[in-house]
């Protein structure tokens, strides 16, 4: 996947008219996510990911240590949308990541993180259960 279908499935997913939007979306969830993630981690789920997409993840300041709380306030600030948007652009977020990179590299992610951060997952797990 390319760095326009990558975008576009970010813009369809949140229903945005305009390209950058779904661009700033992107940006704000996968820094913070990547802020959040030890380097090794960041990087195994940045490496399927188009390289102008990738950097949000691995340029990054890892390893920080914030509740999901603090997560979707930065995501909201960086994004300039309110808590409740910053939570569903995460979820979609990595509901189109999760169509790109191994499954492995998600579960690492998820291992890596604490259960509060579990609704972040939501999207994917309702996708992964099926009818």
């Amino acid at each position: 996947m390319n760095y326009k279908q990558f975008v576009g499935q970010v813009q369809h997913r949140l229903e945005y008219a305009q390209f950058g939007q779904a661009v700033r979306a992107s940006r704000a969830v996968l820094t913070t996510l990547g802020e959040r993630l030890q380097e090794g981690e960041a990087t195994d789920l940045a490496s399927p990911l188009p390289m102008e997409i990738d950097r949000y993840l691995t340029e990054a300041e890892h390893g920080q240590r914030f509740d999901y709380g603090e997560f979707l306030d930065r995501v909201a600030e960086r994004e300039g949308v309110d808590r409740s948007d910053a939570n569903y652009h995460a979820q979609q977020l990595l509901a189109v990541i999760a169509e790109i990179v191994p499954h492995g590299n998600l579960e690492k992610v998820r291992n890596q993180l604490p259960d509060e951060y579990e609704p972040l997952f939501e999207l994917i797990d309702r996708d992964t259960d099926g009818p």
